[in-house]
């Protein structure tokens, strides 16, 4: 293994090579901070380009992009309400609110130091995991992906706090949106009103770009001004304070980080899954943060970022180890080892362990490179928040637009974007809290199949849900995650009842 891990990083060492990792990087860092766009259109993107190199300098430009997208989306998710890519989208809760009020470039120092401290204990916990991963992934069956799912939603609606009614409301609507469109176990098109855009149901990104980016738009341009309510406050010190922030929550860092590499490890379950889980958790064990979540806690942006950047090295794993994809952009980097004549599973990690540490080192090394880039830029980002409404408005939404549509270029994408616009913007004017909506949406169809999957295995037998060791832990959780706004209200209560009865 060291030998492997040697050559790993002898095959980086080379001028050439670095000028291909920084390519990556930099490809990475603009797809990411560019909505619609992300890591798996530039990995589509690049294939063509690595016909002619070694599998080792694919590896590395590769490895450079997925590195970098999420750190590039967390740049636009804090400084325009735009979540790059869709595992951004929780970065937007709190650190927007952290760019209105001036405080932009302590939210992205934050977020890309999180971002590379995460990245790397992924990537650790990749090698580390290997060795042992199909135990682990086996796991993983359609009962125990179906209280995962269920889990999430209930620990990010009870997330909400005293809009637990509002968070409930727009999560099962937000299921019925994930239900729209075609289901491949009954072979039949569902919601769909006869509308031919919804048969393939209702895309991500393009809705996401129009809950996050267009909605704030519209929001923006009732209220005026700019995005930072007071830009005189932009200040570039609190770059250096995102940074320590981060060292100082660092719980906060390891427990996002754990959330990414573990779902991330989850093949079809994603870094969006990750983040919004790692949020929700993070508020849950927060009781008394001295900032509420949602207004501006750099907790709320250490705790998504982390687990967006843990996740690569976790998707990676079962990508390895057996060849099925952790992610959407792991599915496309198997395009690139299949080109190269690479078969992943044993054979990889037994003969070709060198391309395998190859990777490892240009992840390691791109997380880093990435978020010294934004460290060394974020001064110049963070004043973006000066920008009036009447500049920022049309560019961010043709950008926004361009991005909904180059996914796919599809006019359909754009229609999507803009009617979830206006159902973000009624959110915001009516304190519904869109991270419960979007949750939803992102595990609609994976609770749906995961749960017709296990009645298929059950024959419709409801006690496989509650016979089976992971499936019963996870439904613990559910029960805890239920439960706790009670036991932390009822000890509030106790400390008020306390502190009152000794004056």
């Amino acid at each position: 293994m060291f030998e492997a891990l040697l050559e790993g990083v002898v095959n980086l060492s080379s001028p050439h090579s670095l000028m291909l990792l920084a390519a990556g990087s930099a490809v990475g860092l603009l797809f990411g901070a560019i909505p619609g766009l992300g890591g798996t259109t530039a990995v589509a993107l690049l294939i063509p380009l690595t016909f002619g190199m070694e599998p080792w300098q694919a590896i590395i430009l590769m490895g450079g992009v997925m590195a970098a997208t999420s750190t590039g989306g967390s740049v636009s998710a804090i400084l325009l309400n735009t979540p790059g890519i869709a595992p951004n989208a929780a970065t937007t809760f709190d650190g927007y609110p952290l760019a209105q009020q001036g405080k932009a470039g302590m939210a992205i120092g934050a977020g890309a130091t999180a971002s590379a401290i995460g990245g790397v204990i992924g990537i650790i916990s990749l090698v580390a995991v290997i060795p042992i991963m199909k135990a682990i992934v086996l796991l993983f069956t359609p009962p125990e992906f179906f209280m995962l799912a269920i889990f999430g939603l209930c620990a990010i609606a009870v997330s909400s706090g005293d809009r637990l009614l509002q968070g409930l409301i727009t999560a099962i609507i937000g299921l019925m949106v994930g239900f729209v469109g075609y289901y491949d176990v009954t072979s039949t098109v569902r919601y769909d009103f006869g509308i031919p855009l919804l048969e393939d149901g209702i895309k991500l990104v393009p809705a996401l770009i129009g809950l996050f980016a267009i909605s704030e738009m519209i929001n923006l341009a009732v209220k005026g001004g700019s995005i930072s309510q007071d830009t005189s406050d932009v200040e570039i010190s609190r770059i250096s304070d995102g940074v320590k922030s981060v060292f100082k929550n660092w719980s906060t860092m390891l427990v996002g980080s754990g959330y990414g590499t573990f779902i991330g490890a989850v093949p079809g379950v994603g870094g969006t899954v990750a983040a919004f889980l790692s949020y929700s958790t993070q508020a849950q064990r927060d009781p008394t943060p001295e900032i509420e979540y949602g207004t501006g806690n750099i907790k709320g942006v250490i705790a998504p970022e982390s687990a967006n950047n843990a996740k690569d090295g976790g998707s990676l794993i079962p990508t390895l180890a057996f060849g099925i994809p952790g992610s959407a952009e792991t599915a496309v980097f198997l395009g690139v080892l299949v080109l190269h004549g690479i078969e992943p599973g044993q054979k990889l990690l037994e003969d070709h362990q060198d391309l395998v540490f190859t990777l490892v080192v240009a992840l390691t090394v791109s997380a880093v490179f990435a978020t010294l880039v934004v460290l060394a830029l974020a001064k110049y980002m963070a004043l973006l928040t000066r920008i009036s409404v009447h500049m920022l408005i049309p560019t961010v939404t043709v950008i926004a637009l361009v991005g909904a549509f180059a996914l796919n270029t599809e006019i359909g994408d754009v229609v999507i974007a803009f009617i979830f616009a206006f159902i973000g913007y009624f959110m915001i004017r009516f304190n519904y809290p869109r991270v419960t909506f979007t949750i939803a949406i992102v595990l609609g169809s994976i609770t749906e199949l995961s749960f017709h999957q296990s009645m298929l295995i059950s024959d419709d037998q409801f006690s496989i849900f509650y016979t089976r060791g992971l499936s019963v832990f996870l439904m613990i959780l559910t029960i805890l995650s239920l439960a706790f706004p009670t036991f932390r209200r009822k000890m509030k209560e106790r400390k008020l009842a306390k502190e009152g009865a000794s004056k």
